[in-house]
């Protein structure tokens, strides 16, 4: 069958159209919302989480986008997209964007090894020590009460009755300070605990920048340390942050400030 030329010509634009009409997802006030930004959109959802690829999820982000633009374009008409504070607010978004896309980039590149994990999991692991310890303490201002304490003690008084006159916080738990790794506490106090036996009091007060320690060592055990794998995650994160901060104190050393 031979076609008429007007219908030819119309034919023909049809199929011309046809690709450039697929390309968008709809128009609003003939403003087109391209196709291509539904599938982004849609991306991130599923990236997230948040639910699967379907039609659905498609159809509701496409009704999104159209409530977005019909938003913005009545906002622009209003005038709000040259208001001094919402220019500065999206410059700021601007420069996040931006760099975030740069440090993802440079981390993509310059990924945390498993060498590197390991050797930071083994030196927390080496500063932590193998055990942990159960102790209390009565601190004072004065070497002289120490020692008071002390001869009560040995006379048969009761830590935690005498504990009450502690200066901090553990008074009121007869001096308990729990279990503790010797890494967290000062030197001169972890170094007289792992020397005490169950059960032992100091013989003689223990001085640190806090006062006088009167200490007791109620037990010991060895160190709950999680595996490897339960905090590789977690250690790469924070491998990846320093490499980021020395990234850009290296780019704030090349840059010429004023």
């Amino acid at each position: 069958m031979m076609l008429k030329p007007a219908r030819l010509m119309l034919a023909l634009v049809a199929i011309v159209a046809a690709p450039a009409f697929a390309q968008n997802a709809a128009t609003v006030n003939g403003k087109a919302i391209p196709a291509a930004k539904v599938d982004q959109m849609v991306k991130q959802v599923v990236a997230q989480g948040q639910q699967p690829d379907s039609p659905q999820l498609r159809d509701a982000v496409k009704k999104e986008l159209i409530s977005r633009e019909v938003m913005l374009q009545e906002a622009d008409k209003q005038g709000y997209g040259k208001k001094p504070e919402v220019t500065a607010a999206i410059d700021n978004a601007r420069q996040s964007i931006i760099i975030n896309a740069m440090l993802a980039d440079y981390v993509k590149k310059n990924p945390v090894k498993d060498a590197e994990i390991q050797a930071e999991y083994d030196k927390y692991k080496a500063a932590v020590g193998p055990n942990e310890y159960h102790s209390r303490h009565i601190l004072v201002a004065t070497e002289q009460e120490a020692k008071d304490i002390i001869a009560k003690l040995k006379a048969g008084g009761k830590f935690e009755e005498l504990a009450k006159v502690s200066k901090d916080g553990s008074a009121n738990n007869g001096g308990d300070l729990g279990w503790m790794s010797p890494a967290k506490l000062v030197k001169p106090f972890a170094d007289a605990m792992v020397a005490l036996k169950n059960g032992q009091i100091t013989e003689t007060p223990v001085k640190t920048e806090f006062g006088y320690h009167v200490i007791k060592l109620e037990e010991s055990r060895p160190t709950k340390f999680p595996s490897f794998d339960e905090v590789k995650g977690q250690i790469a994160e924070g491998l990846q942050q320093r490499k980021i901060v020395a990234y850009r104190e290296e780019l704030l050393k090349k840059a010429k400030i004023q």
